[in-house]
């Protein structure tokens, strides 16, 4: 095999690889990045067993063949290159891969690439979505996705698409996000699957990466596959019941105020900083008034208050300050929707502008008075 291609664009590429490469597997080869080319394309592909991509290589391909190297050394072997250009050239006798760039030669020993495993393919069909909205969706409802590998189902993001609606849910029990898109163009066949998360994340960095304006997804019974331009990110699909969100979701509130929402967060921002060693954020409702506090004993406190249309009996809630700060930022809209009921309630955040669209649910810590 060998190839000669842009240093620039193979490094792109390789880091989007490097990214989904083992760091954990007893099989080597998984930690590793394979060099492909084969009926005059050449690809870079990587994988985990859980999550896998395959990446296009715009190179001339002097000879065919597939090779895998070390990952991480061959990412910071080409980031060091002093050349525009890069060959890399298998020496099947020597058992390496020769890499030259302007004045530089760099020998890698290869992994071996009878280990490495055969990465899905799109099936036929599939469904098309908009690029733009997908991605949106995206970011507004993974930060609530849970990051404790005891409880797998909670780790994903339940994708569903139907007709003109795009729908995306988040929880890790604690925090609940639910973000409905519009669609321009119908979809032909109703999809539902629980993603993880972090397969999400890497096709939103490379759908911006390649600037594509869709992404095709199929799906079997254990594997979603997304197609982005000629790149192809397939992952295996979470097993379990995904919570039944509407079930989560309260139906009505006492209180319902509407508040600037980025003066809210630059509150909720500056009187976390005193919200240290899992003291919770304060919101104390008076008459008009909405006053965040925070205290942490052996540090400080902080106050700030707020004009908020409340009226009625004053209460005071508590919130974990990260889960608020993240609800308040994934909205995307001028003011935000406060929906409360009582101190051991869940709040609501909503955004104010699109008619229920985006839904941030967040359970409440219990105060010591």
């Amino acid at each position: 095999m060998h190839l000669k291609l842009a240093t620039a664009a193979f490094l792109e590429e390789l880091q989007a690889a490097a990214r989904v490469a083992s760091t954990r597997s007893a099989v080597q080869a998984l930690s590793g990045v394979q060099l492909h080319a084969e009926d005059g394309v050449a690809e870079l592909r990587a994988t985990d067993m859980e999550v896998g991509v395959r990446l296009p290589l715009n190179a001339t391909i002097s000879s065919p063949g597939a090779v895998v190297l070390p990952a991480r050394l061959l990412l910071d072997v080409v980031r060091s290159l002093p050349g525009a250009e890069v060959s890399v050239e298998l020496r099947a006798t020597e058992g390496d891969v020769e890499i030259t760039s302007a004045g530089a030669t760099f020998r890698l020993r290869t992994l071996r690439n009878e280990d490495f495993p055969n990465l899905p393919a799109p099936a036929e069909g599939g469904v098309s979505l908009e690029a733009g909205p997908f991605i949106d969706t995206v970011a507004r409802v993974s930060r609530s996705a849970s990051r404790d590998d005891t409880r797998p189902v909670l780790t994903g993001i339940l994708v569903s698409a139907s007709e003109h609606e795009l729908r995306m849910v988040a929880t890790d029990s604690y925090r609940l996000s639910v973000k409905t898109t519009r669609l321009e163009q119908a979809i032909a066949e109703p999809l539902e699957a629980n993603v993880p998360a972090r397969a999400l994340a890497e096709v939103v960095r490379i759908a911006q990466q390649s600037e594509v304006a869709s992404i095709t997804i199929s799906r079997t019974e254990n594997q979603i596959v997304f197609t982005l331009g000629g790149a192809v990110l397939s992952s295996r699909l979470i097993d379990g019941q995904f919570p039944n969100h509407q079930l989560l979701l309260p139906e009505t509130a006492d209180h319902e105020l509407r508040v600037d929402r980025e003066e809210l967060a630059g509150i909720v921002r500056r009187i976390s900083l005193l919200a240290q060693k899992n003291a919770p954020l304060r919101l104390s409702f008076s008459e008009g008034e909405l006053l965040v506090s925070a205290q942490t004993p052996d540090v400080g406190e902080a106050r700030e208050a707020l004009p908020v249309p409340f009226s009625g009996e004053p209460f005071e809630i508590g919130f974990n300050a990260e889960f608020l700060r993240d609800g308040l930022e994934s909205v995307d809209s001028t003011d935000v929707l406060i929906k409360l009921t009582s101190a051991l309630r869940p709040g609501l955040i909503e955004s104010a502008d699109d008619d229920g669209q985006f839904v941030y649910l967040v359970m409440p810590i219990r105060l010591n008075t």
